[in-house]
């Protein structure tokens, strides 16, 4: 697949109802999910486990990136053949997780996440990898005096600097400031700091000459707290988290690519439809998903070889599901 420039490059992605696949977890988070199934997290089975979501049928017309690891771009199948190859037989795009975690704001809940140093040269050799578009996440609470402006303002602004220093890259930054769910906040909470967020963002992805039809917004949608006694339905999240949308991105962004923050997978897959549904926006409004499209092929996989084609079958209906919901074409009935 040749590209001309960063914004046919990040409309391939999000076409024809196509979402992103969020493998990028790190090995500590790998290895929590593969406690839960009992396999052990060594290199040689995140591969396997990878390589079979990969290879899966329904990555085909479904999936248009594909977020990696370190570890992950660098590997090779059983076969020899790279996982990066393998992604794009599949029509998808590989993409790299490229921020360096989490580090506390002083001594306050709140977090700013770090990697500017030193990441012109880890993208260089990124891009000779394979790599088309890039990830970086930002962490924001609710909770009391959070988030704070100071939050929000340094996030944003590194946000904007790491998408510049990518696209001159050549790659497309995905640029992703999750409002955590955690907490007992109500929607209209997470709507307000989801705005605060978004709006500082633009500005600052503005004000560093970042080129907005070349980039990819991966947010979280507006929902109520995880703890919060009275929880918003599928309809009104929709709604708040479009009108969120509409109030703070600009229209000549090509693609929008929500974080499933943990929802259920059929909750994901049913907020992304509703919103479809709802309408009104240029923007693609799709999918990057991580546990909410890998869970049932987790539980299906158990670590054991022979389980392979459940485990693809279980990917390749979520990813149809949330293709279908990209689309405004998801309904309940098609889960059974």
């Amino acid at each position: 697949m040749n590209f001309n420039s960063l914004n046919e490059i990040a409309s391939y992605i999000v076409s024809d109802g196509k979402g992103i696949l969020a493998a990028d977890e790190s090995n500590p988070t790998c290895t929590k999910r593969f406690d839960s199934i009992g396999v052990e997290s060594t290199e040689e089975n995140r591969r396997d486990y990878r390589e079979l979501l990969f290879r899966a049928e329904g990555m085909k017309g479904n999936i248009g990136g594909v977020i990696l690891f370190d570890e992950t771009i660098r590997q090779k199948a059983a076969d020899g053949t790279s996982l990066v190859d393998i992604i794009n037989a599949k029509g998808a795009l590989p993409g790299i997780k490229v921020d360096k975690g989490l580090s506390a704001i002083g001594d306050s809940e709140e977090s700013l996440t770090q990697g500017l140093d030193g990441l012109d040269e880890r993208l260089k050799e990124y891009f000779e990898l394979g790599a088309k578009f890039t990830k970086w996440r930002a962490v924001i609470n609710i909770g009391e005096g959070m988030p704070s402006s100071e939050a929000i303002s340094a996030n944003m602004e590194a946000l904007a600097d790491y998408a510049k220093i990518v696209q001159n890259n050549n790659m497309v930054p995905m640029v992703e400031p999750e409002v955590l769910m955690d907490g007992a906040h109500s929607i209209d909470d997470c709507y307000d700091a989801t705005s605060r967020c978004l709006e500082s963002l633009f500005s600052y992805l503005t004000d560093r000459g970042v080129d907005i039809t070349g980039t990819i917004l991966k947010p979280n949608m507006v929902t109520s707290g995880s703890k919060a006694s009275n929880q918003a339905s599928i309809e009104e999240v929709a709604q708040r988290t479009v009108d969120c949308l509409k109030a703070n991105v600009p229209e000549s962004l090509p693609g929008i690519t929500f974080l499933s923050g943990g929802q259920s997978d059929v909750d994901a897959t049913a907020h992304l439809d509703a919103m479809n549904k709802i309408g009104g926006f240029n923007w693609k409004l799709s999918f990057s998903y991580g546990r909410a499209l890998q869970q049932p092929a987790l539980k299906a996989w158990m670590g054991q070889s022979e389980n392979g084609s459940l485990a693809q079958e279980a990917l390749s209906h979520r990813a149809l599901m949330n293709k279908l919901a990209s689309e405004g074409k998801w309904d309940q009935s098609l889960e059974n």
